[in-house]
C-alpha cells in the first residue's frame, strides 16, 4: 500500500478524500518533525518512532575489498507495539497456510 492507497482507505471511513489527505499529511509531518527534533512518538498498540544513533565504523567495499570509514549518522527507527506484532504474526501464519 502506498500513500495514495492509504488516503483512499481512510477516505472510505471518513467519507471525504480531501479530509483524509489532510489527515495523512498532518500525521506524517508531525511524526517527521517530532522525531527529527529528537523526541519520540509513541502510539499505543501500534508502535514508537524515534531517532537512532549510528556510530562511526569501518566497512569494506564489496567490489575491491578496500576498507572505508563510514561516518556517524542519525536515522529514524520504528519499534512495533505488541498488538501490531501479534496482528502481523497471525497474518503471517494465515499466509503460510495458503501456500
Amino acid at each position: 500500500m502506498n500513500k495514495r492507497e492509504l488516503v483512499d482507505a481512510i477516505a472510505t471511513r471518513v467519507g471525504d478524500r480531501k479530509t483524509a489527505t489532510e489527515a495523512v499529511n498532518a500525521i506524517i509531518e508531525v511524526v517527521q518533525k517530532t522525531v527529527a527534533s529528537g523526541d519520540k512518538v509513541s502510539i499505543t498498540g501500534f508502535g514508537a518512532f524515534e531517532m537512532a544513533h549510528k556510530p562511526a565504523r569501518s566497512a569494506r567495499n564489496p567490489s575491491t575489498g578496500a576498507e572505508i570509514k563510514v561516518p556517524e549518522s542519525w536515522g529514524p527507527k520504528f519499534r512495533p507495539g505488541s498488538d501490531f506484532k501479534e496482528l502481523v504474526n497471525a497474518g503471517g501464519k494465515k499466509a503460510a497456510k495458503k501456500k
